[in-house]
């Protein structure tokens, strides 16, 4: 039999907290992953309590799902105490793999819970392919999440010269400073970014002085944050070379993002494996409107394709003004033609409005009408978290997200 062309990676997703993960895993992840109430660079996300983890692994592995959990704090001597015994419970769980930075989590990883993979962060800078199989030989890593400042051709280069799969960062927030170790938010916050506590400092807005004189104003600030990457149309490059992971970003995102982005790039993974050829012009630019409908801050397609990166900063100040308002609900029952929305945004008669269904293409209706709990016709609905009620052309399951229509 002939090699296929594209190889199908696993799509890796995000998840802060069980409903997101329940939410990643119905809208099509082959994985997620997810940090524990120790040793993860998230400690301002939900993270998950042992419980929760135990619950996690029984609900993605029954539906043919991975979970991966981070552990991926650069230790010092005392951050050690208790990880040997937090492994073993994560194996006895039911977790597929750990994503650790240290050589010392990894090596412990290996000899006191040798079901669970180990996956080496991006926190560890692997650049090279060299580097990559150092790191393999010492530590037995069974994948390397490369820097996410490697080119196209660099990720190509590494995956051909090592036995060790390869997963490369594909969509999501990217650090400003390399592949993630930054001490900015250690110097001025006193949190510890390599050990969970990042401030983000970056996307802080900053005044510029020549000397003493002041090159900003209160209208003129910037950041030094990074745009988010969006590289969903290299992808096809990606599955050619035989990329085995693609990871999406955002364990502090919302259901809807988690929900919206996975569902977009399963789609969009599926058909290229389908074709086993790249899209037409006229498909992949409605892939890529679809990836990017949940998205907030300004996209770049990171350093795959332009390893200078000189349009990857946002140098303007931080503003809520691109944030996104299509989410516009979640659907709590369909009867009898009748759809009841517990809204999020505003909802106007008239909307085109697209539902999100796991598993499902995305189908669109026309909002004709509204109605309240009482029975009240509305001419607009603006009130978050209420109950409204619409017509609806065909079945919409509970728990289907609802968002203003990609045009």
């Amino acid at each position: 039999m002939d090699r296929k062309r594209y190889v199908k990676p696993e799509l890796l997703a995000p998840a802060g907290d069980l409903l997101r993960l329940k939410t990643a895993v119905d809208y099509g992840a082959d994985a997620v992953y997810l940090g524990g109430k120790q040793y993860s660079l998230r400690s301002r996300a939900s993270n998950f309590t042992r419980g929760d983890i135990r619950e996690a692994c029984e609900y993605a592995n029954a539906r043919g799902a991975k979970v991966h959990v981070t552990v991926n704090e650069i230790p010092h001597d005392k951050d050690l105490e208790g990880v040997a015994e937090y492994l073993r419970f994560l194996e006895e769980a039911g977790v597929t793999a750990i994503i650790a930075a240290s050589p010392a989590i990894m090596k412990c990883a290996k000899e006191t819970a040798p079901k669970l993979e180990v996956h080496a962060s991006t926190q560890c800078s692997l650049m090279n392919s060299e580097s990559v199989n150092a790191l393999a030989a010492l530590t037995g890593c069974d994948r390397a999440v490369l820097g996410r400042e490697c080119t196209l051709d660099e990720i190509r280069e590494i995956n051909a010269r090592t036995d060790v799969d390869i997963e490369v960062f594909i969509h999501g927030g990217m650090c400003v400073n390399y592949s993630g170790r930054c001490t900015l938010s250690n110097r001025m916050t006193l949190r510890d970014a390599n050990r969970g506590g990042c401030a983000q400092s970056c996307r802080w807005n900053y005044e510029v002085y020549a000397g003493e004189e002041p090159l900003s104003t209160a209208q003129s600030f910037f950041t030094l944050g990074s745009r988010d990457l969006c590289a969903s149309a290299f992808l096809p490059e990606l599955m050619e070379i035989g990329v085995r992971s693609l990871k999406i970003e955002g364990r502090m995102k919302t259901e809807y993002y988690v929900a919206s982005v996975v569902s977009a790039l399963r789609h969009l993974i599926d058909e290229l494996y389908e074709a086993q050829a790249p899209l037409g012009e006229e498909r992949m630019a409605y892939h890529l409107r679809e990836v990017l409908a949940a998205q907030n801050r300004e996209v770049w397609d990171g350093f795959l394709n332009n390893p200078e990166g000189t349009d990857s900063i946002i140098y303007h100040p931080n503003s809520d003004a691109d944030v996104s308002h299509a989410f516009l609900g979640t659907a709590v029952s369909c009867r009898e033609g009748i759809l009841e929305v517990e809204t999020r945004n505003p909802i106007d008669p008239g909307d085109r409005i697209e539902v999100l269904e796991p598993g499902s293409a995305n189908r669109v209706f026309e909002c004709m009408s509204m109605r309240d709990e009482a029975g009240e016709e509305l001419r607009m609905s603006r009130i978050p978290m209420r109950h409204i009620f619409m017509p609806v052309p065909f079945e919409v399951k509970p728990g289907a997200l609802l968002r203003k229509a990609v045009v």
